[in-house]
Parts: C-alpha cells; sequence; structure tokens
C-alpha cells in the first residue's frame, strides 16, 4: 500500500455533523461537513469515531464497510484512481434515520484538491449588500448561532455542522435533500418533515428575516 497523504479526515458518527481534516501543522486543519474531498491517486486515512451508537462508514466504489464504535476509534484507508463524486452510505442500522444517513465521496485532481482545501481554511465571505448583512444579524442574533459555526464571526457552536462554506457543498441533512436555495428554505422552516427525529428544531422568520438568511447562506461559498 502506499503511504497515506499527510493530510487525514477524521469523521465523527454523524455524518451531517463533522469533517475534520488533520494537517500536519495543526494551524491548517480544517473542519467541513456532508461530503469527504480526497486528491486522484492518493491514498488517505480516514480516522472512524462515534458519537452515539455503533454506525458503519460505506462507499461501496472505493472500499468495503468498516465500523465507527462508541469508544473506540478505527481507521480506514481509500484512494481513487480517477476523478469523481461516489455516493456513501451508513450501512450498519443506527435509528429513525438511518437510510438517510449519506455522504458523498468527491475525488478531485490533485490541482483541485489543493485550491478547494486552501478555499476550507479560509474564514467565511464577508456579506456583499445590504440584504446579506441583515441575513448574518439574523443568524447571530436568532436561534442559528446556538447550534452552528461560521468561520470569522462569533457563531462558534458545534451541535450542528459547520456553515463556514455551507453554499459550496452538494447536499443538506447527511445527502438527504440536494444542496439549493429551495431546499435549504424548507430544512430551515420545518427539517422534521424530510428527516423526522434530527436535531434540528424549526425556525419560523418574519419572510424579509427568512430571505435575508438565504441570502447569507448562499454567499458562504
Amino acid at each position: 500500500m502506499r503511504q497515506p497523504n499527510a493530510a487525514s479526515a477524521s469523521l465523527s458518527g454523524l455524518p451531517s455533523r463533522r469533517r475534520l481534516y488533520l494537517a500536519a501543522e495543526p494551524s491548517n486543519s480544517f473542519v467541513s461537513a456532508n461530503e469527504i474531498h480526497i486528491p486522484v491517486g492518493e491514498t488517505v486515512r480516514i480516522i472512524l469515531r462515534a458519537d452515539d451508537v455503533i454506525h458503519s462508514f460505506w462507499v461501496p466504489n472505493l472500499h468495503g464497510k468498516r465500523d465507527l464504535i462508541p469508544g473506540q476509534v478505527n481507521v480506514l484507508y481509500l484512494s481513487a484512481d480517477r476523478p469523481g463524486t461516489f455516493r456513501g452510505q451508513c450501512a450498519e442500522f443506527c435509528g429513525a434515520q438511518h437510510a438517510h444517513m449519506a455522504l458523498f465521496v468527491v475525488a478531485e485532481p490533485k490541482e483541485s484538491f489543493a485550491e478547494w482545501e486552501n478555499k476550507q481554511r479560509q474564514s467565511a465571505r464577508t456579506p456583499q449588500n445590504e440584504e446579506q448583512q441583515r441575513g448574518q444579524q439574523v443568524f447571530l442574533r436568532g436561534p442559528c448561532v446556538m447550534c452552528h459555526t461560521i468561520q470569522g464571526t462569533i457563531a462558534g457552536a458545534t451541535t450542528g455542522p459547520d456553515l463556514t462554506h455551507i453554499a459550496s457543498r452538494l447536499s443538506i441533512g447527511a445527502g438527504r435533500l440536494p444542496n439549493t436555495r429551495g431546499h435549504l428554505g424548507g430544512w430551515i422552516l420545518d427539517p422534521q418533515t424530510p428527516k423526522p427525529g434530527n436535531l434540528m428544531p424549526p425556525n419560523l422568520l418574519p419572510p424579509e428575516d427568512f430571505q435575508a438568511l438565504l441570502a447569507y447562506l448562499d454567499n458562504l461559498e
């Protein structure tokens, strides 16, 4: 087996919540969610941890299954020999939403991966207009700030996924929905309908605040 890439990805037990990319230099580590990006032709180490119950990490086109067990650390090495987006799934029954615990592995040429990696290390984009500025204040002064992180702002909670670059992601809700403005809006207003039992509560906002919040999140590429 080739030596693993210096950067590793560390996964928690909840696919939508945390992807920690570990770098040899700690200050270069960063957090993402929902998907894993890897460079084509490199062997990448995946460190698997579970916060709650047993899960099983499975990306059929790249590797076999490997369990995530509370109190135990497991390791998996995977690589992709061609660019592509590969769907993964939790393969161990873990609760009511087991069937909706998905993720994507995005394999990119090394140059594209390096660009993505550099962008992920940056703080969130600042609001570009008045509507986005209002949306940022809706986020920071409302319930969103109690659960989420946006780097470069006062938002630093870790109950929910890091949203610093949410607009660049393929999906929301652990692969449950495509990441479009319409789906994101529906998720914010009523997340229990598409995914009953998830940790996010409904957020009923005045229409102008709601549209401003969506405009702000759309800016976070």
